[in-house]
């Protein structure tokens, strides 16, 4: 799918950073080419679909988004869920809505996607219900 998703972590409506070690961790059985140092990384999931993640750094501080385009339904939505809920972030889609994990992450969110969030758990299917839904 050409289509972007921000995994975002929000605390009081601002973008704090993600863990980079926790992405590490996350990523690293899927990860086919690049490195997070390097801003890119391809993804393959067990059935073979793949993304393209972008990881945008703040120096020191860590990453404040990761960027996932090109991806496959399937296996992959999975892994972009979990991914999400390790990292502790929202999933933005970039028509601006926001897949939460915790009915308390909705009061975190900026004001504009409070109100346009939805509850979800990491899953494949609940990913993908919640994304044809929006």
């Amino acid at each position: 799918m050409s289509y972007s998703i921000y995994l975002l972590r929000f605390v009081e409506g601002e973008v704090v950073t993600l863990d980079t070690e926790r992405f590490r961790q996350a990523t690293a059985p899927y990860v086919v080419e690049g490195r997070p140092e390097e801003g890119f990384s391809q993804l393959r999931a067990e059935d073979g679909g793949e993304t393209d993640l972008y990881h945008a750094f703040r120096g020191e501080e860590g990453m404040s988004c990761v960027t996932a385009t090109h991806f496959a339904r399937g296996a992959m939505s999975g892994v972009l869920a979990r991914l999400a809920a390790t990292l502790g972030a929202s999933i933005v889609p970039q028509d601006g809505a926001a897949l939460i994990f915790h009915e308390n992450d909705r009061l975190h969110l900026p004001a504009d996607l409070q109100g346009r969030a939805f509850v979800i758990v990491p899953t494949a299917e609940a990913f993908e219900a919640a994304f044809d839904a929006l």
